[in-house]
């Protein structure tokens, strides 16, 4: 071979690597601005309460109806960017995400807010499979896939993580809308850059796309979350037990379905693996720590502490930070040492950092919460991202769209369940504080919807009994909080036990694929 013809080849293969990764630039933008929606309303939570008034219930629907919609569609929308192609899914999805934003940010109710939200998740599917999927066919090479997940799942950690400060930052010199209008340029500049670089590919004989199968899923995982949330708010109820039959019955037929079709949804044999199943519960309960605790953080350090919005949003920081530094390294220790143990690691870590939270108070220091945080965002980095690496390489290239949406279902539902589930503990505990006898019934009622309901109900009252009604309202917040994270640690901490078990001689690939 000519030097000439040398040089061509070496600048060729050049090329292509720095095409790769500014693809991957590409992915990651899409990613972070989902996973920053997720939690960004976190800290608008308090002024969104003041000016739309939404109760108890309705603020509750407003956190984590975009999860539960995503989670509910991920699986399908996985498998239709199969089918028709990711980049186009990809591109499809951000102009709708981009579009429906700016509904998100006018909503002038609280029904309004919830449905915007919940197709706000209809878009936010679109994007989180088709993002993983795409680097399982553009990164071939094992280890440089390990790399590009891991910037990818130090992206989707510290976006959860991130939401609270460009929440803080923005809700500081302008409205609680703003946190969604911020959607707008990036995904602009997303869709403009995404045509050019992001290179298409489907699955050449996936079939047909089959929408019962689309139903079923979504009724099915909102039926299910649904009963969850309903039932550790208010108790088992006639309607609770009928959302949990029809959530459990669709699921259930779903899968039954999946083993008829000759070109499946979600190929259900892949459970049958137990380090893929390991990977996925993993998955699920290493998000289900992160985002409630993250959610809730944001209204301790609010409406308890005083804090402001963006200082609030720099006091999660840690979370994030630690969620980079150990996302990047994770697949390469995971090579190093042995899968079970990064993971297992991990979640111990999640589960130990919420241990120490059943001891915060009302005037509780920094260093406590912010040491908590940056254990927190450490353990989900290294668990996050070597779980969605064996997911992804559990199946050939043609499947990764349904094997993505597997991952990002278990992202979302985590999500999802950490919002509802440990906010739904928060909010028992809480709506059992007793307000001063001389507050009238309405003023005590808006006080027990939630915190920032008696902050706002307090406004009417002379300073002596605001006072009061305030900090027996916070002081039940607290309690809350602290039997919440008791939960969620004893969840995580067992749920390492299991990994350690489930994910025995579980390894990365190695080597190239050809």
């Amino acid at each position: 071979m000519s030097r000439t013809e040398q040089l061509i080849r070496q600048t060729g293969v050049e090329e292509k690597s720095r095409g790769r990764w500014l693809a991957l630039s590409v992915l990651v933008l899409a990613v972070l601005l989902v996973a920053v929606d997720a939690t960004v309303l976190g800290l608008a939570t308090p002024s969104l309460s003041e000016d739309l008034k939404p109760s108890g219930t309705q603020l509750l629907w407003i956190g984590d109806i975009y999860s539960f919609v995503i989670a509910g569609l991920l699986v399908s929308m996985g498998s239709l960017g199969d089918r028709i192609g990711r980049k186009k899914l990809l591109l499809v999805g951000a102009t709708a995400f981009g579009a429906v934003s700016v509904l998100n940010a006018y909503a002038t109710s609280p029904e309004m807010m919830i449905v915007a939200r919940a197709l706000l998740g209809v878009a936010g599917a679109t994007l989180m499979p088709s993002t993983l999927a795409l680097i399982r066919n553009i990164f071939t090479d094992p280890r440089e896939r390990s790399l590009a997940i891991g910037i990818w799942g130090a992206t989707a950690s510290a976006g959860a993580a991130v939401g609270p400060v460009v929440g803080g930052a923005l809700l500081q010199h302008f409205w609680w809308g703003s946190v969604f209008l911020i959607n707008l340029p990036v995904m602009i500049a997303l869709v403009l850059v995404g045509i050019k670089l992001l290179p298409e590919s489907k699955n050449p004989v996936a079939g047909p796309w089959d929408l019962l199968s689309v139903g079923l899923s979504l009724v099915g995982v909102i039926g299910v979350v649904y009963a969850v949330k309903e039932a550790a708010t208010h108790g088992m109820t006639w309607e609770v037990a009928v959302a949990a039959i029809l959530g459990a019955g669709a699921l259930y037929a779903f899968v039954r379905r999946q083993f008829t079709l000759p070109s499946p949804l979600l190929d259900m044999r892949l459970f049958r693996h137990r380090g893929f199943s390991g990977a996925v519960l993993a998955d699920l309960l290493t998000v289900f720590g992160l985002s409630g605790l993250v959610f809730f953080l944001s209204q301790f350090l609010q409406l308890v502490q005083g804090r402001g919005p963006l200082e609030a949003g720099l006091a999660e920081l840690p979370a994030a930070i630690g969620a980079v530094v150990t996302g990047l390294v994770a697949g390469r220790y995971a090579r190093r040492y042995s899968v079970r143990s990064v993971v297992t690691g991990g979640l111990a870590a999640i589960g130990a950092a919420l241990a120490v939270l059943t001891v915060i108070h009302k005037e509780s220091g920094y260093p406590l919460l912010g040491a908590a945080l940056l254990v927190v965002g450490l353990g989900a980095g290294f668990s996050f991202t070597v779980t969605a690496d064996v997911i992804l390489s559990s199946v050939p290239k043609e499947q990764a769209g349904s094997a993505s949406a597997v991952s990002e279902t278990a992202y979302e539902l985590g999500a999802a369940l950490g919002i509802a589930l440990l906010g739904s503990i928060v909010t028992g505990v809480y709506q059992s504080f007793t307000a001063p006898a001389s507050v009238s019934g309405p003023v005590a009622d808006a006080a027990h919807e939630s915190l920032g309901g008696a902050v706002e109900a307090a406004k009417t009252l002379d300073p002596e009994t605001a006072a009061h009604m305030v900090g027996a309202a916070q002081d039940a917040f607290v309690d809350g909080l602290r039997l919440a994270s008791g939960v969620g640690a004893a969840v995580l901490l067992a749920t390492a036990v299991a990994a350690w078990f489930l994910l025995r001689g579980q390894r990365l690939q190695d080597g190239v694929e050809h």
